[in-house]
């Protein structure tokens, strides 16, 4: 079996990445996770033929802007194979993002729905649904590979990052200094409305990370996050990106 680190530098795009990446099998207790939730399924979702495989990450190939959450939910993006698509987590991202012109519509509920992403793209450091939520840092770090080349074949048009929480902020600072970009020392913190610009290691654009709590519903449902809040977020890293909004 081959690894990420081996699997990922050789896909010459985005396409060809995420067939790659769902197929990765690199990680047996993930593996297990994501195959059981697909067998034991929800009642509400009985009748639904899980994907139970990695997640690539959604958006144009040319995105501006980054969106960087955790990893998929066992009965969302596990079960309809599309990041952030299939819970209530994905919708409220999703909401925010067809408030401010950049997406086709306020919901993200299979992968047939319509939806499309304007200058915005979905990933994660870790791209199978893990136990609790909770992946350990050995599969972060193994998955990592995935994401640094998603990066790299970024780099032309990505202007912006925003990390959904601590743990997407922790994961992807590491990343984007392999994929080019300078991290500053101290390494900055994570917090809701953080912002870090990253100077380029040797010619081409700086970066602008931002942080926002992510959008769990334990974070939504306490109004620890409200929709003026990610709105916020998402609206000014998308302008920094360049995108305009509606």
């Amino acid at each position: 079996m081959e690894y990420p680190e081996e699997q990922a530098p050789r896909a010459q795009d985005l396409r060809t990445l995420g067939r790659s990446l769902s197929r990765c099998r690199a990680c047996p207790r993930l593996v297990e996770w994501r195959e059981e939730a697909a067998r034991t399924k929800r009642k509400a979702y009985a009748d639904w033929d899980y994907w139970a495989r990695p997640v690539p990450g959604f958006g144009p190939p040319d995105a501006r802007m980054l969106v960087v959450g955790l990893a998929p939910a066992a009965h969302g993006g596990n079960r309809t194979g599309r990041m952030f698509t299939g819970d209530r987590s994905g919708d409220v991202l999703v909401a925010a993002l067809h408030d401010l012109g950049l997406a086709s519509r306020a919901t993200s509920t299979h992968k047939d729905d319509g939806l499309e992403l304007r200058g915005v793209r979905f990933t994660a450091p870790v791209h199978c649904a893990p136990p609790d939520n909770k992946p350990t840092p050995a599969e972060r770090d193994t998955c990592r590979p995935w994401l640094a080349h998603e990066l790299e074949l970024l780099r032309p048009t990505v202007r912006t990052v925003v990390a959904l929480g601590a743990f997407g902020w922790q994961a992807v600072l590491p990343v984007l200094g392999a994929a080019g970009w300078q991290i500053p020392r101290p390494r900055p913190a994570f917090g809701h409305g953080a912002r870090t610009v990253l100077a380029p290691k040797e010619q081409g654009p700086s970066l602008t990370l931002y942080g926002c709590y992510h959008v769990s519903q334990q974070n939504t449902f306490t109004g620890r996050l409200t929709p003026a809040m990610l709105r916020e977020v998402l609206g000014a890293a998308a302008e920094e990106a360049g995108i305009q909004l509606s």
